[in-house]
């Protein structure tokens, strides 16, 4: 298995793992984790889509603004969750762009050598070098990206009560 091979492959794990949870939680996308909040699925699958989106259009081919932009305020990276749905794009709608985006990560990734992955990600800031620095740094942290939200989908549902979900 080459490099290119080994990030489609985790790109696609990952992403399968989310998806058992992510519609299993399709009848309550605002229940939080926690009494004290925390982030509910609804936000959690829009931070998802609009991050990858900008992970490949802004730091990966250094386009910016990213096509998803304008969902900036309400899924970046510090963001806090609403707890009003009307303030969100429907589920219907996040879960079709997340395969539209997926499928511009994997034609961009299709289109790279395993040479190519060294090469420095043109639209990173200083600051965020070591996760992002190389493509193939900022292609990983869309591996691992949806299994730092996974554990926050899993306690949303022990919180609605739901038996565990080996997703």
């Amino acid at each position: 298995m080459n490099t290119i091979d080994f990030i489609r492959f985790g790109l696609g794990a990952s992403r399968g793992s989310m998806m058992g949870l992510v519609n299993d939680l399709r009848d309550a996308p605002m229940a939080q984790p926690t009494v004290n909040g925390g982030n509910h699925a609804l936000w959690i699958l829009g931070h998802l889509v609009y991050t990858e989106d900008f992970v490949v259009h802004t730091i990966i081919l250094g386009r910016d603004p990213s096509p998803l932009h304008a969902w900036s305020p309400l899924f970046r990276f510090g963001t806090e969750p609403k707890t009003d749905p009307a303030a969100y794009p429907d589920y219907d709608e996040l879960l079709a762009k997340w395969e539209e985006v997926r499928a511009f990560t994997l034609a961009t990734l299709d289109s790279m050598t395993d040479e190519d992955l060294d090469k420095p990600a043109p639209g990173c800031p200083e600051e965020w070098k070591g996760w992002f620095g190389t493509i193939a740094k900022a292609l990983n942290s869309q591996i691992i990206h949806p299994t730092m939200h996974y554990g926050q989908l899993t306690d949303i549902r022990r919180s609605l009560g739901r038996p565990v979900l080996m997703a």
